[in-house]
């Protein structure tokens, strides 16, 4: 479909924009979209700790639903439900940097909008050898995102991701 739609893009172009659309920060963003989180069975220790919150768990229930589609309905419609998904991120052609380099791209809208750096605040639960982090990013003073990963790193992308997207959306 990138390809079909975007046929004058390069190889490399076409690349960046699959690996935005298929990373475990696009799926919790389309879980998110969908409101995913409301409608998953969780256990009472990840209920306690936010867990329908969390990306990593989002982002596994949107593949999941996707997989049982496909075992379910097939092929078709399985390809069908994934167009659907992804159309509000292919309609924001930006997201596609900041996709693929959260951090700088949020440090780049934050300084745009006269907000400085953004600053991060990460924690982690969980034995050593099961890790989580959780990540919450100030900007211009206040919280505005959060995000969940199994490293550092990966926490404060989803929550610097998710911050981009929040400074985005036109004010009401």
């Amino acid at each position: 479909m990138l390809y079909t739609e975007n046929p004058a893009l390069d190889e490399g172009e076409l690349a960046k924009r699959r690996a935005s659309l298929v990373s475990s920060v696009a799926l919790a963003e389309i879980a998110v979209g969908i409101d995913l989180g409301s409608h998953i069975l969780l256990g009472r220790g990840e209920e306690l700790t936010g867990g329908r919150q969390k990306s990593s768990i989002l982002a596994d229930c949107v593949e999941a639903v996707i997989g049982a589609a496909y075992l379910s309905l097939g092929q078709d419609v399985a390809t069908d439900l994934v167009l659907r998904l992804i159309a509000p991120l292919l309609a924001d052609p930006e997201r596609f940097g900041a996709a693929m380099d959260p951090k700088t791209s949020l440090q780049e809208l934050s300084t745009r909008l006269g907000k400085g750096l953004p600053q991060y605040q990460v924690s982690d639960s969980g034995p050593d050898h099961s890790k989580r982090f959780h990540a919450t990013v100030i900007v211009g003073g206040a919280p505005v995102a959060t995000g969940d990963g199994s490293s550092k790193k990966q926490a404060e992308m989803a929550a610097a991701l998710a911050a981009w997207a929040v400074l985005q959306r036109p004010k009401r």
